[in-house]
């Protein structure tokens, strides 16, 4: 038996609903083919936006989606995406397959995707090759209601009364295809940029800077040390990958030790969030800063005979335990984590959907991600699980991963992971403070290299759990080997 503890009576920090937050990039067929079809297309469309994916979106209640990028944001020049499409300028997608970028979708169809979608948009704007006019202007252009320049710019695009933009991310991997910036410059440009960055009317901006990659933890102290004042998120980009960045590992053809080594990699977030925490701890003691974790997600090989620089890869239950980890470990940082954003939304890395002309298809990533969002604005209680390690050879890891809420109805939602390939585990929960009256289940299991295909796209899929008790202390149940777990208690 594993024993579960949970002080329903220990509250802490509110679980914030941008921590479910998707990423979508000019890559690959993220936005063209997944997102976006055209208004001409035979593929139903409002707008020229698919509605099977809109539809799937919304059932996800998705808090907000950040665009243009990525590297694609930092070679992205915001004005060659308005006007009549047929006046748009064509270039080249140097970073991402180096095909033609028609720019066909640019500000007004992105923030009509948010409408349809309701979310809202987080931004990424041009720090590396942009001019702060330009990023300035984009703000203008967006938010500004009145006379001016860019509002008048709009209203001739078609769009009268200006859009609501909270998130805005001045840069993005200034460190690496942002400009290969050292900390201390680019917390300087970051200051200067954010400087124009207005406030409009009722549109107050969340000001988003470029943090670290992984654990440059100088990258982190230094930005802080310089530009924390005038900051109120710090981005975190971390990827899991199996292998190597030179051979990451096929997203569907692993073994044990590849089950094993991925979700160890994972698990490295719970170091990696601890120890950026600590830093802005420092500089910013009251946790008025997000720390933003606005990249993260599985890196694969790209599936055999697709374009290398589409990062087309499948998705199957090792990745649903990643999502599951990873969305455990932002809850329980949710003080100081209260952004966050899986890459990408279709098409493209740890991919929530998957499409292939008018089909579409929902990952196992989709179901962990559909199953949590009770999770978005609840507040977090004290949890505990009792764990033992398992692996193979030198490859260990936890055997269960779990966190739990308060919505605002008073259920407790518990998600927890089984992270074993082979073993089921026999669970007894003490639930202090609450007398069980009622257990609702579900699960998501399955082999680990299950996955779905547009030939069979429901191997893998939520079902419905019974497999509980409860007892005067809780409910005690089994979780199988593999497996996501959500139980609402009342």
């Amino acid at each position: 038996m594993n024993k579960l503890v949970i002080n329903v009576g220990n509250k802490k920090s509110k679980i914030d609903k941008d921590i479910y937050g998707h990423f979508s990039e000019h890559l690959g067929r993220c936005i063209y083919e997944g997102l976006y079809v055209g208004e001409d297309s035979k593929i139903p469309n409002k707008n020229g936006m698919r509605t099977d994916v809109v539809e799937a979106l919304k059932e996800l209640k998705i808090p907000q989606l950040r665009w243009p990028g990525g590297c694609f944001a930092d070679e992205y020049h915001w004005k060659d995406g308005i006007g009549p499409k047929e006046n748009r300028k064509r270039m080249i997608n140097t970073h991402w397959g180096g095909v033609v970028e028609d720019n066909s979708f640019g500000t007004h169809e992105f923030l009509e995707l948010c409408e349809q979608v309701d979310c809202e948009p987080y931004i990424a704007g041009n720090l590396g090759s942009g001019t702060v006019q330009e990023m300035s202007e984009w703000v203008e252009y967006m938010t500004f209601e009145g006379v001016s320049p860019m509002a008048d710019l709009r209203t001739k695009n078609g769009k009268n009364d200006p859009w609501k933009v909270r998130l805005f991310g001045v840069g993005n991997e200034n460190w690496g295809c942002g400009g290969n910036m050292t900390p201390e410059y680019y917390a300087n440009e970051y200051r200067r940029y954010q400087t124009y960055c207005r406030n409009y009317g009722g549109n107050k901006l969340f000001k988003v800077a470029c943090g670290p990659n992984s654990d440059d933890y100088n990258w982190c102290d230094t930005v802080m040390r310089i530009a924390h004042p005038y900051m109120d998120g710090l981005s975190l980009h971390y990827y899991t990958i199996e292998k190597t960045w030179e051979d990451k590992g096929s997203a569907t053809e692993f073994d044990i030790e590849g089950w094993y080594k991925t979700l160890k990699h994972t698990l490295f977030m719970e170091e990696l969030v601890t120890r950026h925490s600590e830093i802005m701890d420092r500089y910013d003691p009251k946790k008025r800063i997000a720390l933003a974790v606005d990249e993260w997600g599985c890196w694969h090989n790209v599936e055999p005979g697709t374009n290398p620089g589409f990062l087309y890869q499948q998705n199957t239950m090792r990745d649903a335990l990643v999502a599951g980890i990873n969305l455990n470990i932002f809850n329980k940082h949710s003080d100081r984590v209260r952004i966050a954003n899986i890459a990408q939304l279709v098409n493209v890395l740890q991919s929530v959907i998957l499409t292939e002309g008018e089909k579409m298809l929902l990952t196992p990533t989709y179901h962990v991600f559909n199953m949590y969002k009770c999770h978005q604005d609840a507040t977090l209680v004290d949890s505990f699980v009792e764990v033992n390690e398992i692996g193979v050879d030198e490859i260990k890891v936890q055997n269960l991963h779990e966190s739990a809420s308060i919505d605002e109805n008073g259920n407790l939602n518990i998600t927890i992971n089984n992270l074993s390939a082979t073993d089921a585990y026999d669970i007894t929960s003490t639930i202090l403070d609450m007398k069980v009256t009622s257990v609702k289940g579900e699960i998501l299991t399955n082999k680990m290299n299950a996955h779905n295909t547009f030939d069979n796209p429901n191997v893998v899929q939520t079902e419905v759990f019974t497999d509980f008790k409860i007892t005067e202390k809780g409910v005690d149940f089994t979780i199988p080997p593999c497996s996501v777990i959500h139980l609402t208690v009342k």
